[in-house]
């Protein structure tokens, strides 16, 4: 079976959101969330018509380390959803994820020319592939497993934006 994985997101790499601000997660963010709210989803570009995975039925898991929120799953390969997720992802066409998240505890920086944004708690919902994410090539999607065309230890260091080429 085939696995999507990937970070959802790396603590404390900066994005500009919508052009007025720079927001960061730090270490640790959703923490809380995954044992208050476990039941996280994967959808497709943030569709709730569109799940691939869910933690209750036991398609997807998540872990908080050291670099980020560290997401693997297992999309259904009998469904047309499952096969486009890991034909999408396989050929790297789709190879970014964004994160549907409610801030519960932020900090705010306005000493510099744009506001800056750290969000030290956030309730955590779902995980969406998606073609550009905010965070960018700071997330990733990758297939490991069956169909993968590469070793598990070149997709950790993709990920981590090492490049053996």
């Amino acid at each position: 079976m085939a696995e999507i994985s990937g970070y959802a997101i790396q603590w404390n790499q900066p994005a500009v959101i919508a052009g007025l601000f720079e927001e960061r997660f730090a270490r640790g963010a959703f923490n809380q969330s995954l044992i208050d709210n476990p039941d996280v989803a994967v959808l497709w570009g943030h569709d709730p018509s569109r799940p691939l995975a869910r933690v209750s039925n036991k398609s997807l898991t998540l872990r908080s380390d050291n670099v980020g929120l560290f997401y693997s799953f297992t999309p259904d390969e009998k469904s047309p959803l499952g096969q486009e997720a890991l034909a999408s992802v396989g050929s790297g066409l789709v190879d970014e994820v964004s994160v549907g998240f409610s801030s519960i505890e932020e900090e705010w920086d306005d000493s510099g020319t744009m506001p800056k944004r750290l969000i030290t708690r956030a309730f955590l919902g779902e995980i969406s592939i998606v073609l550009w994410g905010a965070y960018g090539k700071t997330t990733s999607a990758s297939i490991s497993g069956a169909r993968s065309k590469t070793s598990k230890a070149e997709a950790a260091m993709r990920a981590r934006g090492i490049s053996l080429k």
